[in-house]
């Protein structure tokens, strides 16, 4: 069976940067995923097309087709007064911020005074990801699965 539209793949990986630091691995946690929902990046899936148990590559993914490319208007100068209930303010908090496009993360970049710059964009976006990836199941997709848009079980997304 190979990964195509409604089939869920499970897969391990390890993930790094041009630099080739290590940024994430699953460390014997394979990731299940429903293939053709838009559950992993684009560059991602696309290359998970056609693969089947035991395949081992590498995927390159530039950053447009993995965590976007980075939006230097997500990075804004805000007053203090706004994380109120917050004591200290650190570089590397991160919160989640209301907007009128809904909630988001965003990260403390840099505290001045009675200013903190915060960083909307995700940790990864504008960074070109190298994926090492080893396929280690392939199994058709529930009903339950393909409606809800993604797989469950060990590995998926969990109902409570």
């Amino acid at each position: 069976m190979e990964l195509t539209k409604d089939i869920v793949g499970l897969f391990e990986y390890k993930l790094s940067n041009a630099e080739g630091e290590t940024l994430d691995e699953s460390n014997g946690n394979p990731l299940a995923y429903l293939h053709g929902h838009g559950n992993i990046i684009p560059g991602l899936e696309a290359q998970m097309e056609g693969k089947k148990v035991g395949d081992k590559f590498t995927a390159e993914v530039a950053a447009a087709d993995g965590y976007g490319v980075r939006v230097e208007q997500l990075v804004q100068e805000v007053p203090m007064a706004m994380f109120q209930g917050v004591d200290n303010i650190e570089v590397g908090m991160r919160f989640e911020a209301q907007s009128e496009h809904g909630t988001h993360s965003v990260e403390v970049t840099k505290v001045d005074g009675e200013n903190v710059t915060v960083d909307g964009n995700h940790p990864l976006a504008g960074v070109d990801l190298t994926f090492e990836i080893e396929i280690t199941g392939v199994r058709a997709a529930t009903e339950d699965e393909i409606a809800h848009g993604h797989a469950h079980g060990p590995g998926g997304h969990h109902h409570h």
